[in-house]
Parts: C-alpha cells; structure tokens; sequence
C-alpha cells in the first residue's frame, strides 16, 4: 500500500538522501536476505519513507540497537528503528510506537522456574543483548536476579548455553524458534514486557523533523501499510499498534 509522495525530505533527509540505520541484532524486523542485501520490515519502512519523501535511500546497517542509537545520534543516520525507552531519549526523538513485540523468558526442559514471577531471585542469571531494550528494562525492574550481558541479542542463547545461566531474555519469537531448533529448552508463559517499537530522529533535527517522522508513522499505521509489511515478511510475533492517542 503506497504513501502519496510528498517531495520535501529537508526536514528528514537534509542532505537529499534518507539515510536510515537498520539493526539486524533485531531478527524480527531486519536480516541478511539470500542475496546478502538486508530485508525486513524495518528496510521495507525505510524504503517507503524514502519514496514518500522523494529522495533517496542509503541504508546504514548495524548489528546492535546501541550501535543504531549512536548513528542516529552522531549524525551519521537521520532516522531508526527502536525499542522506546527512556534511557534512549537523550538525543533522539521518537515517533509513537508502530508495533509491539512481545518479551519473554526462556530456560531449560528441566529448569525448576515455571513462571515470570519467579525469575526475580537471588542466584538467577539472566542473559539479555548489551544495550537492549531487555536490557535497559531489566536494569531498571530486577531486584534480586543478575543480569549477564552477551554482545549482542543473536549471542543471547548461545551466551545462555555456555555459560550454564539460568535464563536468556528477548524477543518471543526468536526465542521460539531457537527453542525449537535446539532442542531442551522452553518459554516461560505469558510475556515479562511489551516492547514498543517506534522510529527515531536525532532530536537536533528539530520540531518539523519530528513532526514529518511522526505523520509518516501514523500514516503507516492507518493505512495498513504497517500490518501488510508484517505479513509480507511472515511475522508473527508483533502486531501494529495503534494509532497514537
């Protein structure tokens, strides 16, 4: 579902190109396609930001969500994708979220926790990707649990694995499908957040950046163009969220 054009990328794209920062540490929103070149919603929102503002496209590609952070922030991308969370804020604005992803618990076949509440404990770890969303919300809500950094969100169960930690936090989905690919592990039921994921421009870029950032979003959402790029790439584990309040 296409965007009408709207051929004023100044306030987004002040050098005629949108250069727009994709974190393939998130597997759910963005990857390496068969060709190499990088696929997902996250690229295909970028594209269409780009052809509503009539100007070009040059994907700058990271591998964690701080590192996509600091494009944005260092002025060496004018927008991104990412988890709102205040300790993101300094610098960079965000649009309301675009979808939800689910936060979830995973451990092992013969692992005695059975729910989330009881992962908050002295002498559990917990392994969350450096800079996460799961990460900065952890930090702020465990009590009692360790949290264990591996660098990055796809080094989450490995890091988990070889290190005999308790429990690995992330995104649902991925969590899944590394259960079922290995084998012995299982998700905690329900989910321990929501994670709202939303575009970002850095905040010096000013109020008309913002606002166009923030149009486009809403834009997206209510057209059905958020919900079509989910089914296109076969994502089950977010929904579009709703329009913003």
């Amino acid at each position: 579902m296409m965007l009408p054009n709207r051929p004023d990328g100044a306030p987004l794209a002040p050098t005629g190109t949108l250069r727009a920062t994709i974190n393939l540490g998130n597997a759910l929103l963005a990857h390496r396609g068969a060709d190499g070149a990088p696929a997902g919603v996250s690229v295909d929102l970028a594209r269409a930001l780009a052809a509503h503002l009539a100007v070009p496209l040059e994907l700058v590609v990271v591998d964690t969500a701080a590192a996509a952070v600091a494009a944005v922030r260092e002025d060496r991308a004018d927008v991104g994708f990412f988890a709102i969370d205040p300790k993101r804020s300094d610098g960079v604005a965000f649009s309301a979220a675009y979808l939800l992803i689910e936060g979830s618990y995973l451990v092992r076949h013969d692992s005695p926790l059975q729910s989330n509440d009881e992962v908050d404990r002295p002498g559990t770890r917990v392994v969350v990707g450096q800079g996460s969303a799961y990460d900065l919300f952890l930090s702020r809500t465990l009590q009692h649990a360790t949290l264990e950094r591996a660098p990055s969100t796809p080094a989450v169960v490995p890091h988990f694995l070889a290190t005999g930690a308790e429990v690995a936090a992330g995104i649902r989905q991925a969590l899944q499908a590394e259960a079922q690919r290995r084998g012995g592990l299982r998700l905690l039921p329900g989910r321990f957040m929501v994670i709202e994921q939303a575009m970002g421009c850095r905040a010096a870029q000013g109020e008309a950046a913002r606002a166009a950032l923030a149009a486009f979003v809403e834009h997206a959402k209510a057209s059905g163009l958020v919900a079509e790029l989910l089914q296109r790439n076969g994502i089950t584990g977010a929904v579009a969220a709703p329009a913003a309040g």
